[in-house]
């Protein structure tokens, strides 16, 4: 089949989707992976064709002041206001660049970023959307939606339901307007309905795709058949990448160190954060791997015990430092998990709170520490926790062996493969 995937979002939200289009590529289909400009030289190390979506560079987008402001202080629902009017702003350009990439294909592939784009593209042009998310989208009464995992107490399973629908509706009505510019502007097609296009025509009959492991997030009992967690989606290194040699150098040189990067998450004052993580290594006695990320950290006057790098895939990293300080988003999440090192996770917002919580209730990492409460003894006590617990870090080593034995992208694939033989059987 001839694939597009719509992807946008941080590197951590576009890596598992690379993956997937790779092993689906890899299993004779044509992938063309849809995603920010800033993002094309990571989908041609890996083989697939690239498309931009249109709208500019998602990093750039993150790095304005306001965003930065938004960030930091964690406000997820001005961030949302903020996310959609820019999505406003780039709405036409947005569904300009996904419509060209659909045409001629024969199945579109879209998570929670690409969703909307896609299924009124997946109109427009009469196809299929198989939906593939790497964190539960779907309502169940198992557990509560990532917007309401902070609730002191077990909810019950009807609010757990419907605290999914809540969390669809609050992103479906952020993008309402934005959608409904696509639709009219350059598609053609009548606005969606006020709740949002989950009952679209594009997506009955179509199954679910789950990129994480059952390992961490156990398929509740009240997912039907068609809803697949397969286990996680992970981008290894291209081929003939090698490390630096500095942080060659550095890993050999000492202590296994620890790994801090807050990734995507950019901060307004990032020599006041370094200040705060240099304090608390020095009081954790701990050398450390530090990556900037999108303006989050300073790099000058670092010491000795502390090495910057700029990028480096870590999946090679991960499984050489002692632990993981970390955001929390859900590809750094994954990662960590699947190296079998303890996680310390600063959420800042979004789903980022659920994936630290569940860590900890896993015991592979101390209680997460929300971004505005950071302290450096804090984050000190948390990290020594991390590397010198000898239950945590059993745990996280036995979490990571079950979800390296997992073949997630290889699954997902056999799904793929299932609708190909479906969508084969009806034209014979």
């Amino acid at each position: 089949m001839r694939i597009a995937i719509i992807a946008s979002g941080s590197r951590g939200d576009v890596e598992p989707y690379i993956a997937l289009g790779v092993g689906l590529q890899a299993a004779g289909h044509d992938v063309r992976l849809v995603t920010h400009e800033n993002f094309e030289a990571l989908v041609g190390a890996h083989g697939l064709a690239f498309w931009a979506i249109g709208g500019g560079s998602v990093q750039d987008i993150a790095q304005g002041g306001a965003m930065r402001d938004l960030i930091e202080r964690g406000n997820f629902v001005a961030l949302m206001r903020l996310m959609a009017r820019e999505a406003e702003t780039g709405a036409i350009a947005l569904a300009q660049g996904s419509l060209a990439a659909c045409q001629g294909v024969d199945l579109v592939l879209a998570g929670i970023g690409g969703l909307f784009v896609g299924i009124a593209v997946a109109q427009k042009l009469g196809l299929p959307l198989l939906q593939a998310y790497y964190i539960p989208f779907t309502p169940t009464r198992g557990f509560p939606s990532f917007a309401a995992s902070a609730a002191p107490f077990p909810l019950p399973g009807a609010l757990n339901r419907l605290s999914h629908t809540a969390t669809r509706q609050m992103m479906w009505q952020a993008f309402r307007r934005a959608d409904g510019i696509a639709r009219r502007e350059v598609l053609g097609l009548p606005s969606a309905p006020f709740c949002g296009p989950y009952d679209a025509e594009c997506l009955r009959g179509m199954p679910v795709l789950c990129g994480y492991s059952p390992s961490v997030i156990a398929p509740p009992p009240d997912w039907g058949p068609d809803v697949h967690v397969t286990g996680y989606w992970f981008l290894d290194p291209p081929a003939g990448w090698s490390p630096p040699e500095a942080l060659v150098e550095f890993l050999q040189a000492g202590p296994v160190p620890v790994f801090v990067g807050f990734g995507s998450m950019s901060s307004r004052k990032p020599e006041e954060t370094t200040a705060l993580i240099l304090q608390a290594l020095a009081q954790a006695g701990q050398r450390a791997v530090i990556l900037p990320g999108w303006g989050g950290m300073s790099t000058t006057d670092l010491p000795e015990t502390v090495i910057a790098v700029e990028s480096v895939p870590f999946s090679w990293l991960f499984p050489r430092v002692a632990a993981v300080v970390h955001h929390g988003g859900a590809g750094t999440t994954s990662i960590g998990l699947r190296a079998g090192v303890p996680s310390v996770v600063v959420p800042f917002f979004g789903d980022q709170p659920y994936w630290g919580r569940l860590l900890a209730d896993h015991g592979v990492g101390p209680s997460p520490i929300p971004r505005k409460k950071l302290t450096a003894e804090r984050l000190a006590q948390a990290i020594r926790v991390a590397v010198t617990d000898p239950g945590m870090r059993r745990r996280a080593t036995d979490m990571g062996a079950a979800i390296r034995a997992e073949d997630g992208v290889g699954r997902a694939v056999e799904v793929v493969g299932r609708i190909q033989s479906h969508r084969d059987g009806v034209r014979a």
